[in-house]
């Protein structure tokens, strides 16, 4: 049996631990992440960075709602310049949701020998959700901080949401003996949601974290901060081959670490690779040219080409398509 046979793989689990009032998923990739991956030739470094971002982006995106998007994008001024993934949500009820990411970076200045976290340096990380046509998008930023994207994903979440959340994960190669090689990821993710009724309002400029941001302590207190510190004292004894799998399974994974919190799961989503790249919006993308600026992109061969950043698909268009005043131009 190979890893992409077992059945949950390329899911997330959503769960609640009842007696904490805390509410998590599971997450397993596998084809998912492999084929992320192989649409580029990244360098390792940049690999393990669009490896982490895709794993948060399938924990993140599993609580939004049908047909909706959400993005992750993270912008740095060192080497690694922008990491950015998307997942979008199911069409409809019992569809898989699907994921795709890509990175931009500058090879001259990568040190392939140093933590790949560090290649991003100075920046900001943003979230982004799309509710669709007429709707206007959710952005939120906040700085570049601690020592891993999970840590940024956690400072955006205190920060911006006043929402406490941990992220436990891990990713890279494994090879079943006779097998190829292939990208693996797992992850457990924890978020104290406020009671009902109840109010957090901790001063957004006020934290004691890095640089002054929220953490968990500054927004959490009484018998939640209890809680909270009780669920993630048991989330760091989790261990590596327990998140990756692939023969334990997230609901025996969650008996195992929260047995004495009451954990109930829900319906798992499936999760894919997907793109959702066409000639029509590349046309639509170079709607805002003039044709004087879509003659400086015609080839000699007379034909305007241009390449996903995500899936890698390659187009070839008629010129006389593209720009604000083509026949077809909005």
């Amino acid at each position: 049996m190979t890893s992409h046979n077992i059945a949950w793989d390329d899911t997330v689990l959503p769960f609640q631990l009842d007696r904490s009032d805390i509410r998590g998923r599971v997450a397993r990739l596998d084809g998912v992440l492999d084929q992320v991956l192989k649409q580029h030739t990244y360098p390792p470094v940049i690999e393990a960075l669009v490896a982490e971002a895709a794993l948060l982006t399938a924990l993140i995106g599993q609580s939004i709602k049908l047909r909706w998007k959400l993005s992750l994008q993270i912008r740095g001024k060192g080497a690694a310049r922008l990491i950015a993934t998307d997942y979008y949500g199911p069409q409809s009820d019992g569809e898989s949701a699907r994921v795709r990411a890509y990175a931009s970076y500058d090879e001259e200045r990568l040190d392939h020998s140093a933590a790949p976290f560090s290649q991003i340096g100075e920046g900001y990380f943003a979230v982004m959700i799309d509710q669709g046509e007429g709707m206007v998008p959710y952005q939120g930023f906040t700085p570049i901080a601690g020592s891993s994207l999970s840590n940024c994903a956690e400072t955006y979440f205190a920060q911006s949401e006043q929402l406490p959340t941990r992220f436990a994960v891990t990713f890279g190669k494994s090879q079943i003996p006779g097998k190829p090689s292939q990208w693996r990821a797992g992850g457990v993710m924890l978020q104290s949601m406020p009671t009902v009724g109840g109010t957090r309002e901790a001063a957004a400029d006020a934290g004691s974290g890095e640089g002054g941001l929220l953490t968990h302590a500054d927004i959490l207190a009484g018998e939640e901060s209890e809680n909270w510190n009780r669920a993630n004292a048991l989330l760091d004894t989790v261990e590596e081959l327990e998140m990756i799998g692939p023969t334990v399974t997230p609901t025996e994974l969650l008996v195992r670490l929260f047995h004495e919190e009451s954990p109930r799961v829900f319906d798992a989503q499936s999760v894919r690779f997907g793109c959702s790249c066409s000639a029509d919006k590349v046309r639509n993308t170079m709607s805002i040219y003039s044709q004087k600026d879509i003659s400086k992109m015609t080839t000699p061969e007379g034909i305007v080409t241009a390449d996903c950043q995500f899936c890698s698909a390659h187009y070839e268009l008629d010129p006389k398509t593209l720009g604000f005043d083509a026949p077809n131009a909005p």
